[in-house]
């Protein structure tokens, strides 16, 4: 896949290729997380962060330091959590942070319980991005937690994220402030114009986003592209992984004309049903030629793909029905040969030391059985993101923690 030449209509946001970019792969939190915090202590203006889950343990309180040594630099810092993935802060954490200045978030604070639960668990503030003076950014998979981090135990996550320099950075930082600035300064940021940042490298991108307003497919569309035009290989790693039908169709497609498709998927996972929910769709998939691969070493976290030499994408959307249909997601698609010879290197090593290969079933008894619940299964992916406008639309809110305010539900 190529940019599309210069004199093209104007196309749609999250299809404008962005040249002149260059993207550093970070695996793991102990790749990822010095990168952030350090960049965040040489922060110089501005810093704007957005994270799915924020947790008091040895990792938020560096995430934590970090933070407060740049607001009292003077540095203007922005910092947005979810009130669903962070409910559990304890008052102290937030309240040295907005006393030092930070302005800190929260999406869809509190939210009401049933029998203890909380039901803000749909349509979640998922992202993971952080954007430092405009100029360098990260987005991936990675939370501000400890299971990031090897010694963490057999529960460390393995993911991936990157640092993006070039371009595409001011795309990326526009949609951070318009996430997080109260409305006087988000109207001021909306009228100025996307600064010139300078080429960093050769790398296309696009920073592709999913809501529940005008982008609702966006990431879906991207990888159905990629997959329709997939000529060699495709390589996806994805933690949760209940793709509606459109992708599935794809997969298979891609499969049928002579495409390699392999998915690397949970072997060992954090939660029982993802593996149950994935194992329903392994016949239709392997009868087609695609290749599956369960990671079992540890619990599978990432959210990455690449297609033929030149097409990657790494960000915070799974391929299932909360990704794909209810969350609030962002991924950036990178076009650069050498960065997708970095990640098939990283998955191919994966998939060869830590993997086991799924096998196809071979027919007997209860082949009408099996072939039922395909049937079943292709329909209920079919439908689902139709389903998935039934559920309940609420109009989640954005709150500023006040500096008398404790926990993470409790903005005001």
């Amino acid at each position: 896949m190529t940019p599309p030449p210069s004199k093209a209509p104007r196309p749609p946001r999250s299809s404008r290729w962005v040249p002149g970019n260059h993207f550093e792969l970070l695996e793991n939190g102990e790749e990822f997380f010095p990168a952030v915090f350090q960049a965040i202590r040489g922060a110089q203006r501005e810093v704007l962060l957005e994270t799915f889950i924020l947790f008091d343990d040895k990792i938020g309180r560096q995430l934590h330091a970090a933070l407060l040594h740049a607001a009292q630099q003077g540095v203007q810092v922005h910092v947005l959590v979810d009130g669903f993935g962070s409910p559990d802060l304890p008052p102290s954490f937030i309240s040295s942070l907005v006393q030092a200045g930070v302005h800190f978030r929260v999406f869809d604070p509190g939210g009401r319980r049933l029998f203890g639960q909380r039901l803000n668990v749909l349509r979640r503030m998922h992202r993971k991005i952080v954007v430092v003076d405009g100029e360098l950014a990260f987005i991936g998979g990675i939370n501000y937690s400890a299971d990031h981090v090897a010694d963490f135990g057999p529960q460390a996550k393995q993911d991936w994220a990157v640092a993006v320099r070039g371009p595409i950075v001011a795309h990326m930082h526009r949609f951070a402030r318009r996430a997080v600035l109260p409305r006087g300064e988000l109207k001021r940021a909306s009228r100025a114009p996307l600064p010139e940042l300078a080429h960093a490298g050769r790398a296309g991108a696009l920073f592709v986003t999913r809501d529940n307003n005008l982008h609702t497919t966006d990431i879906e569309r991207h990888y159905r592209i990629a997959l329709r035009a997939a000529r060699e290989r495709v390589v996806i790693a994805n933690a949760y992984f209940f793709p509606g039908w459109r992708l599935v169709r794809a997969m298979r497609r891609a499969a049928l004309r002579g495409v390699d498709v392999c998915l690397i998927l949970q072997g060992e996972p954090d939660m029982p049903i993802v593996k149950t929910a994935a194992g329903l769709l392994y016949d239709h998939l392997l009868r087609a030629g695609v290749r599956i691969y369960e990671y079992c070493e540890r619990p599978l976290h990432g959210k990455v793909a690449l297609v033929d030499r030149q097409w990657s994408t790494v960000g915070s959307s799974n391929l299932d029905p909360l990704s794909l249909s209810l969350n609030l997601e962002a991924n950036v698609v990178i076009h650069d040969e050498a960065f997708n010879a970095l990640l098939h290197e990283r998955l191919q090593k994966l998939m060869h030391d830590s993997c086991t290969q799924v096998q196809a079933q071979p027919k007997g008894a209860f082949e009408g059985l099996r072939l039922l619940r395909g049937y079943c299964v292709y329909h209920l992916m079919r439908w689902f993101p139709a389903w998935a406008g039934w559920l309940p639309r609420h109009q989640p809110t954005i709150s500023l923690v006040q500096p008398e305010a404790g926990a993470a539900g409790g903005g005001h």
